[in-house]
């Protein structure tokens, strides 16, 4: 939802009217871009629709898990008919839809109103590219042990259990599975797609992608966090106390440790994780997301204590640009969301990569094997890591990671090029505005 945010700021600042739909518990996230671009930005809010499988009031992927993914998209499928309705009773409606990846029902609606529809992917064209091969060719691929994917730039193999979660829950007989699949292999059919990726991160791929959808309208355009508009530092945070702990740090020697706002860890996973930062003997700022009940842990009895000079535990909401940005942090142990890996980048630093699940095992592999900013630490949602291994693998990363910090360090420049003006980014944000504008005439 941030990226897509982001984005829309920028189509503001150059010149587009704005209609957003949202659901009532995502108005708030509206807050800045509203207040920012009062005359050209409206929100449209309809009510959550129900679904037998999320709890009345629930509106967010977050209050479920990865498993609410498939609901949740189930669910806003059931918006079609009211926002039909609603395009047909204004006098002068939109000209275009911009709907992110989760909405691939919307493609049929822009052809019902005959107006263009741009996919928006907050994930990368690597991720792109596999998915739509993926569920092209479902019944085939679950049945294999590996599947080497010869047509793509490097000919990747993956193991099935490292497919997105989505396409390892699929049922065919499972309306809901059956909805999503549609929806999935109707966004590379939509008029145009936008990606929150950049072109020197993925030349290949969205080189790749361009050919195979038979136009050039793919727009890479981010990373969009560096040119949103997200307000999104919390006053009450306490993030002037992390600043001043990082300031007291040497340069790089941090490591950053977070799993994103989905994912909270079992007891034995926390307790394996705390031992091995305790033991890695490196400085680290780690986000513990609350949840203390049904065998979700918090950090073991006495840990805040014993490493006191050495890591900083913070529960809750973190200042995650700002920690990734200080000059302090020089690797990031993470889930590999897209968003996050977008954000390490941008920090430049190195990546200790833990996937767990949806498209976190695909950005890994690009990480690791592709680009060489990152390097793989454990693996899968499930697994409880050795303590001793874990700490030495955090160490060696720290202190021998020489060649893969140089490299994110490389990459930051790049990204930060991306976004200036005339650059890679910008061109295409301005060629997505360009052909947007010939529509409204």
């Amino acid at each position: 939802m941030l990226p897509l945010l982001d984005l829309t700021h920028q189509l503001a600042l150059r010149g587009l009217t704005i209609t957003i739909l949202v659901t009532p518990k995502s108005l708030p996230f509206l807050s800045p871009l509203l207040s920012t671009h009062p005359s050209s930005i409206t929100p449209l809010v309809f009510p959550f629709p129900s679904h037998p499988l999320i709890p009345q009031g629930v509106e967010h992927v977050k209050d479920l898990g990865n498993s609410g993914n498939l609901p949740i998209m189930a669910a806003l499928g059931k918006l079609h008919d009211p926002l039909l309705n609603w395009f047909n009773s204004q006098t002068n409606p939109p000209v275009a839809i911009i709907s992110d990846f989760f909405l691939g029902w919307t493609e049929r609606l822009a052809t019902q109103l005959q107006i263009p529809r741009l996919t928006f992917f907050a994930s990368g064209a690597f991720v792109v590219s596999l998915c739509d091969y993926m569920w092209s060719n479902i019944e085939k691929l679950k049945s294999l042990s590996e599947i080497k994917l010869s047509h793509l730039p490097g000919s990747p193999v993956f193991k099935p259990e490292n497919f997105p979660s989505l396409f390892k829950h699929y049922k065919q007989s499972d309306p809901d599975c059956e909805f999503v699949k549609d929806g999935i292999l109707a966004n590379t059919k939509s008029w145009g797609c936008v990606l929150n990726s950049f072109d020197a991160l993925e030349t290949e791929y969205i080189q790749w992608l361009k050919t195979y959808l038979g136009h050039n309208r793919v727009y890479s355009v981010g990373p969009v966090s560096l040119i949103g508009n997200r307000g999104d530092s919390d006053p009450s945070s306490g993030s002037d106390r992390v600043m001043t702990w990082l300031d007291q740090c040497p340069d790089g020697s941090v490591v950053y440790v977070c799993f994103g706002s989905q994912k909270l860890l079992r007891k034995e996973q926390v307790e394996a994780l705390a031992d091995g930062l305790e033991k890695s003997g490196t400085r680290f700022i780690w986000v513990v997301k609350p949840g203390t009940t049904n065998g979700f842990g918090d950090v073991p009895d006495g840990f805040e204590e014993r490493v006191a000079g050495q890591g900083l535990v913070i529960r809750g909401w973190a200042p995650q640009l700002l920690i990734l940005n200080h000059k302090a942090v020089g690797g990031f142990l993470s889930h590999c969301g897209w968003n996050s890996v977008l954000e390490g980048i941008v920090g430049g630093v190195m990546i200790l990569a833990w996937p767990m699940e949806a498209d976190q095992f695909v950005n890994a592999k690009l990480l690791v094997d592709e680009i060489g900013v990152a390097v793989r630490v454990c693996e899968g949602a499930d697994s409880v890591p050795n303590s001793d291994e874990l700490g030495r693998a955090v160490a060696e990363a720290m202190t021998e990671g020489g060649g893969m910090k140089t490299k994110a360090k490389d990459l930051k420049q790049k990204a930060l090029a991306a976004v200036s003006h005339g650059e890679s980014s910008m061109k295409d944000l301005d060629r997505v505005v360009e052909e947007l504008g010939q529509l409204g005439g």
